[in-house]
């Protein structure tokens, strides 16, 4: 399950995204910190950055990191649990803060989920070499209410904590703002974008899905027939319909694996419930997160696998971990948001038998506990995708080819302006500026630049090609892989 822009403009049709105290001592600032200096009026402000941050009300300081080149802090700051009726209560959301210095831009990232605590950049951060903000999503542990009302969990209330965040920060970081995020957190950009677009200055959301309308997702089952080559799809559906043909036997393994692990299936139902649900995952995990060339990896003749290679396979790509409760607990918040709000993919596999299929692609209400309720709310996604077809402005959303995200995804159209939509060829969930074709990843550069203020001269006029700004760091500006069927 889950758990993630050059282009000639001529050639674009796509038209062109509240203080209860934190208790750590701060780090000593690491050697070749860059120091803060310009405050609100424009004039030399040489107080610390870390005071400055702490000086802003329900601002507080859990650790903060040594990373040269940066300041990196780790922070908690109040949130009211509801932004329409603030005095209802109140719970600490962890953002982080990788300081570069006051006068760079600063990009506003999210990942829709939990906040990473290790010092890192994403792609426009390092394009525009700037400060970066990232913020925990609300209702992820710890950034969630105790008691925890699950009502105030949508897409408004989300923007409205980036919207109290950008203005607590804006008057420390006064220069250009742009929001980003892939996946869940490409959504979270651009509902915040919709509901706030006056706050930022740009949006680039990666292989954000775009489930308009929940009951009509033919879309991915024709992805399914055409993504990648034959031979390799011939591969995954042979392990895939063997899993379910050697049910009662990979069952039995199952069962000792979820023993020794100590793994339970309340939420879902019962150990076969989420052992189907694995291997009807296995298809859809595979392009989410491999390419290609890793096609080879996948057993050839799936009926004359052992059971072991089946198991291993399926393990690798899916996880059987991943609806036991244990696996599911950190994701109520999400499998909430899907069953109430964001829609989920319903999927069809015409090449396995009907009788191997007891349960079929399950909803979101079987991943979240029955104490807590939901409801669908119908035209939230509505909503948002007209507003992005007709209002969207500096926006640019970015796709993998072989995503199946990718395959309900969103559009600009009449209205819109400054705004793109580009496909990265080949790319799975973890595409990015840098894999688009050379004429859009140019454009895209350059339009990321130009929005966060700090475009070259040469860039402006076309002398130079738009490249990143800052020197690709290995360890702020790589990747990890975390699997997992959610956008």
């Amino acid at each position: 399950m889950r758990k993630a822009l050059r282009w000639l403009l001529a050639l674009t049709v796509l038209i062109g995204t509240l203080g209860t105290a934190g208790t750590a001592t701060a780090a000593q600032p690491a050697a070749g910190s860059t120091s803060d200096r310009a405050g609100t009026t424009g004039r030399a402000d040489s107080t610390d950055i870390k005071d400055r941050l702490l000086a802003i009300p329900g601002m507080s300081l859990i650790e903060e990191k040594p990373y040269t080149g940066y300041r990196f802090f780790v922070l908690n700051y109040t949130q009211p649990v509801d932004h329409r009726h603030p005095s209802r209560g109140t719970f600490q959301q962890r953002i982080t803060v990788l300081h570069k210095d006051v006068s760079r831009p600063t990009v506003f990232y999210t990942g829709g989920y939990n906040v990473s605590t290790t010092p890192s950049r994403r792609e426009p951060t390092q394009i525009v070499d700037g400060n970066q903000v990232s913020m925990e999503y609300r209702y992820f542990t710890p950034s969630r209410p105790a008691p925890a009302d699950w009502s105030k969990l949508d897409i408004w209330q989300a923007a409205g904590d980036q919207h109290r965040i950008f203005k607590a920060l804006k008057r420390i970081y006064t220069e250009r703002w742009i929001s980003t995020g892939g996946s869940k957190g490409g959504m979270t950009a651009t509902y915040y974008e919709r509901f706030y677009p006056r706050d930022m200055d740009g949006v680039v959301a990666y292989v954000a899905p775009n489930d308009v309308v929940n009951d009509e997702d033919s879309a991915y089952d024709r992805f399914f027939t055409s993504v990648g080559t034959a031979d390799c799809r011939a591969r995954l559906e042979g392990v895939q319909r063997e899993a379910l043909v050697r049910r009662t036997a990979l069952e039995k393994k199952y069962a000792d694996y979820a023993a020794d692990n100590g793994y339970t299936f309340t939420t879902i139902g019962s150990l076969d419930r989420a052992y189907e649900a694995v291997v009807l995952d296995y298809v859809w995990g595979f392009w989410q997160y491999s390419l290609v060339s890793d096609c080879a990896t996948i057993p050839a003749d799936a009926k004359s696998a052992t059971d072991e290679a089946i198991w291993t396979s399926v393990d690798t790509i899916s996880g059987f971990s991943a609806y036991t409760d244990q696996g599911l607990e950190q994701y109520t918040p999400y499998y909430y948001q899907a069953g109430t709000q964001l829609g989920a993919p319903t999927i069809h596999f015409p090449y396995i038998e009907k009788s191997l299929i007891r349960y079929g692609y399950q909803p979101p209400r079987n991943f979240v506990p029955r104490s807590i309720p939901m409801r669908f709310e119908r035209g939230a996604m509505r909503d948002v995708d007209g507003w992005v077809r007709h209002h969207a402005r500096h926006m640019l959303f970015v796709y993998g080819q072989n995503d199946p995200w990718g395959a309900e995804r969103f559009r600009v159209g009449a209205g819109a302006k400054d705004s793109y939509v580009f496909t990265a060829p080949g790319m799975n969930h973890g595409a990015n500026v840098a894999g688009l074709p050379a004429a859009q990843k140019e454009l895209a550069t350059a339009r990321i630049l130009s929005w966060a203020g700090v475009a070259p001269a040469g860039v402006k006029s076309g002398e130079v090609p738009a490249k990143p700004l800052a020197s690709f760091d290995a360890r702020l500006d790589r990747r990890g892989v975390e699997r997992g069927l959610r956008p």
